[in-house]
């Protein structure tokens, strides 16, 4: 039976990809300090560790202990447009952290570590993404998650390493942190709506990205370790349909049965146009037909309100607070 570490477990698309790699058979590991995920998450057949993966010595005693076949890294703090803020912090939880788990996988040749970076590599440049283009990203957490590539290829080249690399974009759905203020729109709007607040939009609302539905992005995370000829490549995984902040806000209303209310701030410095084509992961995976963003919205508000709302995540060690947008300083 295949063992897998999975950091990040906790979290959203984490818990996700943990229980389907249970559904195929493997005994699961998850490694997470909870400090955006929440125990619940874990499914109860994983063996749950709590700790970070800065703490080395405890990496280290895991993979003695454990012989992990295969290491799934979805631990990072993925805020885009905070990380300008925190940068000290970014790099040493994104990079860092990923660079100890890259060590002791190599030291205990592990068959294959997947990882998670993000649509944030590409920065701006026009959309559709694709898997050819030369990354060029525009914020910190973006270049932590390029950085990591970047040591995945020199570290297949050097020590034969096995990889794969997803780049999700804006998902959404069960499990997600609904009590963080800072980063994933569809869930703070969802919170806002269940809260009574009005409705948050920097700038006029029309920035557009793809927002991608849980069931269309886990799987084919956890699945390729059995599929060697994604090894050493990088997939671009989400939805092909892109979709405005407004009108987003507005669909998210109608699930509700509320008209939306909405408070309009000021721009932040962010990408206008995001999303990506996945033709090259759909030659390779062959995935079912992708989830509508107004199904995957009913799904999400049909769990949402079964879920008790946790207090706000405050992040309480902001490095830099010159140009930080007003209302994340009172979130």
């Amino acid at each position: 039976m295949p063992k897998s570490l999975v950091t990040g477990g906790a979290g959203f698309i984490g818990s996700h990809v943990s229980r389907e790699l249970l559904q195929m058979g493997h005994q699961v590991v998850v490694l997470d300090d909870l400090s955006g995920g929440f125990r619940s998450n874990v499914p109860h057949e994983a063996i749950f560790v709590k700790g970070s993966i800065l703490d080395v010595e405890l990496l280290q005693e895991l993979f003695v202990e454990n012989q992990f076949d295969y290491v799934y890294h979805l631990a990072a703090y993925a805020a885009e447009g905070l990380s300008h803020f925190i940068k000290r912090f970014n790099y040493q939880n994104n990079l860092i952290g990923s660079v100890n788990l890259l060590n002791e996988s190599i030291r205990h040749e592990v068959k294959c570590f997947v990882f998670t970076s993000s649509i944030a590599v590409y920065g701006g440049q026009v959309p559709p993404m694709t898997e050819e283009m030369i990354p060029q990203p525009e914020d910190p957490y973006g270049i932590a998650k390029y950085a990591f590539e970047q040591e995945l290829k020199v570290s297949q080249e050097m020590f034969g390493m096995p990889y794969v690399i997803f780049r999700p974009h804006n998902v959404y759905g069960e499990n997600q942190n609904l009590s963080d203020p800072y980063r994933n729109v569809l869930g703070i709007f969802v919170k806002q709506l269940m809260t009574g607040e009005k409705l948050t939009v920097y700038g006029d609302g029309s920035q557009s990205r793809a927002f991608s539905y849980i069931d269309d992005v886990a799987p084919w995370i956890a699945r390729s370790v059995v599929q060697p000829e994604t090894y050493g490549q990088v997939y671009n995984i989400g939805s092909d349909t892109p979709c405005t902040v407004s009108e987003l806000a507005q669909k998210l209303a109608e699930a509700f049965g509320l008209e939306p209310e909405i408070t309009y701030l000021p721009a932040r410095s962010e990408v206008a146009h995001a999303y990506c084509s996945h033709g090259k992961l759909k030659r390779v995976f062959t995935p079912t037909e992708e989830v509508s963003l107004d199904d995957g919205i009913g799904r999400m508000v049909a769990w949402a309100k079964n879920v008790a709302l946790k207090p706000v995540q405050k992040f309480d060690a902001i490095e830099l607070d010159k140009n930080l947008p007003p209302n994340w300083l009172d979130a």
